[in-house]
């Protein structure tokens, strides 16, 4: 086997990223806390079994340790881009781990989003548009996402015009 082997993106993005997941996990637990809620409530008033409710208690208890606690710092923790010359490389997933490697000929333009969530925490994500798909490096410094955009911009203009 020989050294060709690029090793994993090192670059990491904002661990602020971490508060942001944790608060969109907040905010669908307590929709989902409020749906089981009724379901209970549902099966309380017209008798159904006991373990039904339990069960949903259990499922809610679980999910909210899952979306709130461990899948945002997993999340985080595998989250790396790397954006060279020729490529920008991304890699993702939580149990399953995604590379991708966008080359830079194929970048058509790249944009800066900022939902309210990010914004109150100076975050913004960056997407990198290809005649095939969108890419998206999420949560990263205002800065950093502004001087990555026109960094891959430039870097993608250049790579347009060696071809």
């Amino acid at each position: 086997m020989g050294g060709s082997m690029i090793k994993e993106p090192q670059k990491q993005i904002s661990v602020k990223a971490l508060t942001v997941w944790r608060i969109s996990g907040v905010i669908k637990i307590i929709i989902s806390w409020i749906l089981a809620g009724v379901a209970i409530f549902l099966l309380h008033i017209f008798n159904g079994p006991v373990w039904v409710s339990v069960l949903l208690i259990g499922i809610e208890l679980i999910s909210t340790y899952l979306f709130i606690f461990l899948l945002p710092s997993l999340r985080w923790k595998r989250w790396r881009y790397d954006v060279r010359e020729e490529e920008v490389e991304l890699q993702e997933g939580i149990f399953i781990v995604k590379r991708t490697l966008i080359p830079m000929i194929r970048v058509q333009h790249v944009d800066t989003v900022q939902g309210p969530i990010l914004r109150k925490y100076h975050l913004a994500s960056v997407i990198i548009n290809t005649a095939a798909t969108a890419h998206e490096i999420p949560a990263l410094e205002e800065s950093e996402a502004e001087e990555l955009r026109h960094f891959i911009s430039n870097l993608a203009r250049v790579a347009d015009e060696d071809v």
